[in-house]
């Protein structure tokens, strides 16, 4: 897909500089600074685009994602004066200059920055983030897009299309699956592959980040004996939806409509322990449907219908689709319908999905606290002058 270097009016506007006080705010300089030092890239001698500078720069980019990498560079520039560094470099470098700096960089100390910072940000009274003490988070993927070059599909592989066995996608795609905060939306605990990784493989790296604190919601293409015993052991309480043709059978039934079931080892299954795990299953109808498409099943493993009730948790699961307003909020907003990733290279691909990752969260939590009625940039100050 083509792109046109978009510029910006000359000078800055207040929205570049509170643009880049958000991010300033939500990932400080001195843990860029440890960040960098960890992970071997802080710089060794003073450069015109030093490594703290490029971290911002990648998560600019998600921010001016119709614009030119050189005007991105002005902006963040700009930005960095207005905050109290007037000596930052007047001239912003060239696409060459660039290119090579985010070379330098990596994609490392973007993802080791998420993996320090980014995680839910939900306090008591956040509307829609808690279900009887538990806070509610989904499990999902999607997929993006990356620049159209060898190296990007040998890397990440195109998608086979429906239409033909050996017809692929126009462009390599990268992988993305995580977990939604869904009173916030906050994307967190996320994994990046290959087209050709499996949702479920990328997905058994997100249960790490699941804790006895939470509910998770997940769609029915994750349910699965090992996968189900797995995600049990983070001690997180799970409501998953089940595909029409999974086997649950109805060994008791309660008062609220649901029934006792369980999970049970089939041949497919690598679990060397292959005792049955114990179900609740709910019954779910949708309004205004009818035939096969009316009703669904939902499992969970919060086996006590005192704790939470059938009916209950068959409204909690319509809370799933915000994790489809995180990607679209994601995907479409923050980077711009129809739009691939720009970079050319593997590791450049993989530095501007962690980019994209960052400014997101970074949106998410100042909207957060704006609902709250606070703010974490009333305080910014330039030389002079409060804003």
């Amino acid at each position: 897909m083509a792109r046109i270097a978009a510029g910006l009016p000359p000078g800055t506007r207040l929205t570049d500089h509170i643009s880049l006080a958000v991010l300033m705010a939500s990932y400080p300089i001195e843990t860029v600074h440890q960040v960098l030092q960890r992970t071997g890239r802080a710089g060794q001698r003073e450069r015109d685009l030093p490594a703290h500078v490029m971290v911002y720069y990648a998560m600019a980019l998600a921010l001016y994602a119709d614009v030119s990498t050189r005007e991105v560079m002005r902006c963040l520039l700009e930005g960095v004066r207005w905050l109290g560094h007037p000596d930052a470099g007047t001239e912003p470098a060239g696409p060459s200059g660039i290119s090579q700096a985010r070379t330098r960089l990596g994609a490392g100390p973007l993802e080791q920055l998420y993996r320090a910072v980014v995680e839910p940000v939900a306090v008591e009274g956040t509307p829609g983030a808690f279900y009887r003490g538990w806070r509610v988070m989904s499990l999902d993927g999607t997929t993006l897009d990356a620049g159209d070059t060898t190296a990007n599909a040998r890397a990440f592989g195109r998608p086979r299309r429906a239409c033909g066995v050996n017809t692929t996608g126009a462009f390599p795609q990268l992988r993305l699956v995580g977990l939604v905060e869904t009173g916030t939306q906050v994307i967190c605990g996320a994994q990046l592959g290959t087209c050709r990784t499996s949702e479920v493989a990328l997905a058994a790296d997100v249960l790490p980040s699941l804790t006895g604190e939470m509910l998770c919601l997940a769609e029915r293409g994750l349910l699965g004996f090992d996968f189900w015993r797995t995600a049990s052991a983070t001690g997180a309480a799970l409501v998953w939806r089940a595909s029409a043709t999974f086997t649950l059978p109805v060994l008791k039934r309660w008062a609220d409509g649901s029934y006792r079931s369980e999970l049970r080892w089939n041949p497919q299954c690598r679990s060397r322990d292959r005792t049955p795990m114990p179900v609740r299953v709910i019954v779910c109808t949708r309004p205004g449907a009818s035939g096969a498409k009316a009703t669904y099943r939902v499992v969970t493993n919060i086996l006590e219908a005192t704790r939470a009730p059938a009916a209950e948790l068959a409204v909690l699961y319509r809370e799933r689709w915000e994790m489809e307003t995180a990607f679209d909020e994601f995907k479409t907003h923050l980077r711009g319908a129809q739009r691939v990733l720009r970079s050319k290279t593997p590791e450049l691909v993989r530095q501007e999905a962690w980019g994209f990752l960052l400014a997101h969260f970074a949106i998410r939590a100042v909207m957060h606290e704006a609902a709250l009625g606070r703010s974490r940039c009333v305080a910014i100050r330039r030389p002079g002058k409060v804003t």
